[in-house]
């Protein structure tokens, strides 16, 4: 019996990087997975990848800074694939530079998607999940939450914004069954790197299946068990 059987998820930003690489393990672990992205054809791709292994996808092109839309997600997902056991908020950008030489505004899509998008589809969830009893978030964050990295200054805000905000969410829905978690990841190799001057060496970062692989154990776990917060770097630490 797979880990996941019977159990349907939600993950963001599924149609590249982390999210793609959480969306691929789920589903080999049993889940219906819903994949949830701006990009049409890459979230497509990876649902077509997900069929072709004898795996459940529904693929539903969404923009997580839109209320509308994510509740249409949810609803979308309860009407096709019957409910909803597991959401991993995993969709994320990235600028970097120092405060001084930034303009507010180009902050804004830093927090959209990663804070508030976050938080928007967690709150989307949790009627669904307090139904049943049962359920896991989990949110996907930034060892830059903790750590004081220069040039990453709104990045990180954002991120911690999410760390605290998943640690009030656990105790406000704890006793409805469901779990809020959040991972702390690491230099992670993904294409958020591909536009960034002066990146660290991706060749010693994370790859997305080591998140991913965090993700199905904090699923996976039994209901009376709950891994509400962890920290996964690379070997060599903080790049």
């Amino acid at each position: 019996m797979s880990a996941l059987a019977g159990q349907t998820a939600i993950v963001t930003g599924a149609g590249r990087g982390i999210g793609r690489a959480v969306a691929l393990a789920l589903a080999r672990e049993g889940a219906a997975v819903t994949l949830a992205a701006r990009t049409r054809q890459e979230i497509a791709a990876v649902a077509a990848e997900i069929r072709e292994g004898g795996g459940r996808a529904l693929a539903v092109p969404t923009d997580v800074t839109q209320d509308t839309a994510v509740e249409a997600l949810v609803d979308q997902t309860v009407a096709e694939l019957g409910r909803v056991d597991l959401l991993v908020t995993a969709a994320g950008v990235a600028a970097f530079g120092p405060v001084s030489g930034s303009k507010p505004n180009d902050w804004d899509a830093m927090l959209a998607v990663n804070l508030r998008g976050a938080m928007v589809c967690a709150r989307a969830v949790v009627p669904a999940m307090t139904r049943q009893r049962r359920g896991t978030i989990v949110n996907v964050a930034s060892i830059a939450a903790t750590r004081a990295i220069a040039g990453a200054a709104v990045y990180s805000a954002t991120k911690a914004g999410i760390v605290a905000f998943s640690r009030v969410l656990a105790e406000e829905v704890r006793g409805d069954g469901v779990r809020v978690g959040v991972i702390l990841a690491g230099a992670t190799d993904t294409p958020l790197w591909d536009t960034i001057p002066n990146a660290p060496d991706r060749g010693r970062m994370l790859r997305p299946e080591d998140v991913a692989r965090v993700v199905v154990l904090m699923a996976a776990l039994s209901p009376r068990a709950a891994l509400e917060e962890i920290t996964l770097l690379p070997a060599g630490g903080i790049l």
